[in-house]
């Protein structure tokens, strides 16, 4: 399961909206308790991809995260970005690209109003969708 507050959900919804017409992305980060996970932050990134179908997270801010977490004692618990016209759920692409099978990739619809907001883990081929539960914190 992940967890994220009500705020992170807003902020990881508003970064995607501000993307348009492009995917919109960003780093969940925070602590890890065996299969759940807990988001303390959400770091936007620019799509350098600039594309409404793929995302890609720049890699400065990839690098800077990771070595600022490490520092603090945190986690990059995964992904986040937007489709910009389908469900949220992991498209072809986002299997082939899923970087790493430890992630949470939390995908945001922009399809519908009010947006959808889901989290999976990607395993090789397997999309497994699993608990995202949002916190009044």
């Amino acid at each position: 399961m992940l967890t994220l507050s009500r705020t992170q959900r807003d902020t990881v919804i508003a970064a995607c909206i501000r993307a348009l017409p492009d995917e919109g992305c960003g780093l969940l980060v925070g602590r890890i308790n065996g299969a759940d996970a807990t988001v303390v932050e959400v770091v936007g990134s620019r799509n350098v991809a600039s594309s409404a179908r793929v995302y890609e997270v720049d890699p400065l801010v990839l690098l800077r995260t990771v070595r600022r977490v490490e520092r603090e004692g945190l986690s990059v618990l995964g992904v986040f970005h937007s489709h910009t016209h389908s469900e949220a759920y992991p498209s072809d692409t986002d299997v082939r690209q899923a970087p790493d099978p430890t992630w949470h990739y939390v995908i945001v619809s922009l399809r519908d109003v009010p947006s959808s907001i889901r989290s999976f883990r990607v395993r090789g081929d397997s999309v497994d969708e699993e608990d995202l539960y949002i916190e009044e914190r």
